[in-house]
């Protein structure tokens, strides 16, 4: 009798050894992964096992969790420059190529596309192939109609540099009227941190009659947390001189003279998730060398098509 209940002490004493050790899961793959289910859905952790089936990752929070394979989209192995000082997580920026106004070298990625809506029209943006983009904006009433491209190139891992155009015309309002601005943009960083410089030459005619002069802008953007980056942009549109002529009545003037200007704005985007973010400005004009406040604020909503 003592020999059969020390065996049994020993065998119940196992069991629940035995169990504890399955609720205490130790992963043998000791790196941090993003999964993506098809639904948007995401998780962060390490796995602990996984197989044709289901995969238990052990979540941030401690929970674990099985996932299906056929629901998974993608598994993301998240290097140390993905996570803060505090550990958290960052994603990359969906809409890291825009700033408020400008762009950078950063591409669009093939089959990934999204929309700009602002306060006084959309901003729809096609990734076509591959560093190629192009997109078409315009106002609630369809004038202008403004159609871009943009192809980027890779410099090195933290650097990149792309060429593009916007062309527009007055549609129907005013179809005598049209534009074109093609440009460059230098850029260093990636989709969580960089800054941007970008210089072109814009050109207007309109019945018969043309001008241009040069533009150029400095950007940048900065991942604060997990939902809020900073997000700065300018433009500025240098001064042309014109012609000098004679009038009629002896006083001289320059014809076609265009005084300079620069918008300047700061302001905050909020990353509500992986499709959509919402973003607030700022907006100050630079003119004759004074900074006078826009009355009406840059607001902006971002949503993946």
């Amino acid at each position: 009798m003592k020999i059969a209940f020390l065996s049994s002490l020993f065998v119940l004493f196992f069991g629940l050894f035995s169990f504890g050790q399955t609720d205490t899961l130790v992963a043998k793959d000791t790196s941090t992964y993003r999964i993506v289910k098809a639904d948007g859905t995401e998780f962060i952790g390490k796995i602990l096992s996984q197989d044709a089936r289901e995969v238990l990752l052990l979540n941030q929070d401690g929970r674990q969790i099985y996932i299906p394979q056929y629901m998974i989209k993608e598994i993301i192995l998240l290097e140390k420059k993905d996570f803060n000082g505090k550990g958290e997580y960052i994603a990359d920026d969906a809409f890291a190529t825009r700033y408020f106004l400008t762009t950078n070298g950063l591409p669009i990625k093939k089959g990934e596309h999204y929309v700009q809506w602002n306060l006084f029209g959309p901003d729809f943006e096609f990734g076509v192939g591959k560093n190629l983009g192009i997109g078409l904006m315009t106002s609630w009433i369809g004038m202008p109609i403004i159609a871009t491209v943009k192809k980027s190139f890779r410099i090195s891992e933290k650097s990149q540099f792309a060429l593009g155009s916007l062309v527009g015309t007055g549609t129907w309002a005013a179809p005598e009227f049209g534009g074109l601005l093609p440009y460059g943009s230098l850029s260093f960083g990636d989709r969580k941190h960089n800054v941007a410089f970008s210089g072109g030459y814009g050109a207007v005619w309109t019945n018969g009659d043309s001008y241009g002069r040069a533009v150029a802008g400095v950007a940048a953007m900065f991942r604060i947390s997990e939902k809020v980056s900073f997000v700065f942009d300018s433009f500025v549109l240098f001064p042309r001189e014109g012609t000098l002529v004679t009038s009629p009545y002896g006083y001289t003037y320059f014809k076609g003279r265009r005084d300079g200007f620069a918008l300047i704005i700061p302001g905050i985007r909020w990353h509500q998730d992986d499709r959509s973010a919402f973003q607030f400005g700022l907006t100050g004009v630079v003119a004759e060398r004074e900074l006078i406040p826009f009355p009406i604020p840059m607001v902006q909503w971002f949503r993946r098509l």
